[in-house]
């Protein structure tokens, strides 16, 4: 990375090779550091970071779920994060938000629950690969979703992503681009980091909150897409209604909305589909500004 970025830490702009913390910590050998990753966008009315407020109330549930503190108040965070992407001199990329308990500890929970906190913004070239692709092919994980039981999965912790990883990881080596995983009781999950729609006669659909992350852009899709005229439904989804979907498509802050153009060995035909295709233009215009009616979930940071 370049020299002269500078990352927020604890209030304080410091360079980017100075943003690290002991081997030992607690958040590096117990995977215990909460995170949120939010996009902001060059928009007629200057940069913007979509839907901030929330991915901070996100990034402080997070840590409460595991009984943890951050320090700072959502404002203190919201102006942290703009006053990051101005000192990177950025229009449009990626903020990381990091929580992380930085002790150097060998035992296996800490004393003091309060957070440290780092703020990362890169620009979108830097995120995004050259090349990426229009759509995806997806495959069925042999990896189940974490179990609600077993871990808050609701959480943006660092330790939930060793499951997504491991999807990913799988997919790849059977030559897709992602892996679609299932909950423990057979449902449609999400992907590793991506949340999963499928269209039936028109109708999009996604699995219930509940056993899935309470993902911000699949928030969006679903507040957005009725104003375009399309009825959304959260159910559970089966294995064979997935299968025989007429249209599937992911949704991520990296990807916004992404075609899946294939399913283990079955083609879905022409991509984007008709919905889908409405979708992506709809999510486009919300995040680059032309859309009036979702302006306020383009926060101004400059």
């Amino acid at each position: 990375m370049n020299q002269e970025k500078k990352v927020w830490r604890n209030g304080n702009l410091i360079p980017w090779e100075e943003a690290t913390v002991h081997i030992m910590s607690h958040s590096f050998t117990r995977g215990s550091a909460v995170f949120e990753v939010l996009a902001f966008y060059s928009t007629p009315h200057g940069p913007a970071a979509f839907r901030l407020p929330e991915h901070c109330d996100r990034l402080i549930r997070s840590a409460e779920l595991l009984n943890m503190e951050i320090v700072q108040s959502k404002q203190e965070i919201i102006r942290a994060v703009a006053e990051t992407v101005r000192a990177n001199n950025l229009d449009q990329g990626f903020v990381k938000i990091v929580g992380f308990l930085g002790e150097e500890t060998f035992v296996i929970t800490v004393p003091d629950p309060k957070l440290e906190l780092s703020i990362f913004a890169i620009s979108a070239q830097e995120f995004r690969p050259k090349n990426s692709p229009q759509a995806i092919s997806s495959c069925l994980s042999r990896w189940r979703r974490l179990h609600p039981e077993t871990v808050p999965v609701e959480a943006k912790v660092a330790a939930n992503y060793l499951n997504g990883m491991l999807a990913r990881q799988e997919a790849q080596r059977r030559g897709f681009d992602l892996g679609l995983m299932l909950d423990g009781q057979g449902f449609l999950a999400e992907g590793s980091v991506e949340s999963a729609f499928m269209v039936k006669d028109g109708v999009l659909m996604t699995p219930s909150l509940g056993r899935i992350l309470p993902s911000i852009t699949r928030r969006s899709v679903l507040e957005a897409a009725p104003a375009i005229g399309l009825k959304t439904l959260e159910k559970p989804i089966s294995l064979p209604e997935l299968l025989n979907a007429d249209e599937i498509f992911i949704s991520s802050t990296s990807r916004r909305v992404m075609p899946v153009y294939r399913i283990e060995d079955r083609s879905l035909g022409e991509v984007p589909g008709p919905v889908t295709s409405r979708v992506l233009r709809l999510i486009e215009a919300i995040c680059s500004g032309r859309d009036d009616r979702f302006r306020r979930w383009l926060y101004p940071i400059r």
